[in-house]
């Protein structure tokens, strides 16, 4: 079962004014996930549904206040939600050693979809900057960042005399895209 992100806001919404039909969904859509998630790292059956059942009602509190925005597919929310829990529960059991590899890495979820989310934007943003930074600054950064071209290949493509001339080049370059960047960045309040 699919869906995409207009499906993902109804099924927010309906979990939100608690509707049968929108929490059967979820449970449809995520629960196997879960279930394999907890399963494949030391747990049981009970221990899935227990995790699935505080993933839905920290889904459920986010829902309820309104102002949640997902900025990530539902599946993954949830996926991450429960691997939190999951990963906390394993420690309070002492399952889990302290020196497990990538434990102290783990963010709240919050702030992980929240960095997502901006760096989406961030990239966006970029993008929009590199669009209207015009040629041949563009295809000049686009060769060396992107393409992973020499100075020397630029400069032959590009008609410059040597490699430092289309170095300097393209410094200037990134700063027309830097000002564009930071225009654009504050017109829309990344």
């Amino acid at each position: 079962m699919k869906t995409d992100s207009i499906d993902e806001k109804a099924l927010l919404k309906g979990l939100a004014l608690n509707d049968r039909k929108s929490v059967e969904t979820i449970y449809k859509l995520y629960y196997n996930m879960v279930q394999a998630l907890i399963i494949n790292n030391n747990g049981s059956v009970d221990d899935a549904r227990d995790i699935f059942q505080e993933t839905v009602l920290v889904l459920y509190e986010k829902a309820k206040t309104g102002s949640f925005e997902l900025t990530a597919q539902l599946k993954t929310y949830v996926y991450s939600v429960s691997r939190r829990l999951w990963l906390k529960k394993l420690q309070q059991q002492q399952k889990y050693l302290p020196n497990v590899p990538g434990l102290d890495e783990t963010v709240p979820v919050e702030e992980d979809v929240e960095g997502h989310g901006q760096r989406n934007s961030e990239f966006q943003v970029m993008e929009k900057a590199l669009l209207h930074l015009g040629e041949p600054c563009r295809s000049l950064i686009e060769a060396f960042y992107l393409q992973k071209r020499s100075m020397t290949e630029i400069a032959g493509h590009f008609g410059y005399t040597n490699a430092d001339n289309a170095k300097n080049q393209k410094y200037k370059c990134l700063i027309r895209l830097r000002k564009l960047f930071f225009a654009e960045f504050k017109n829309n309040d990344v």
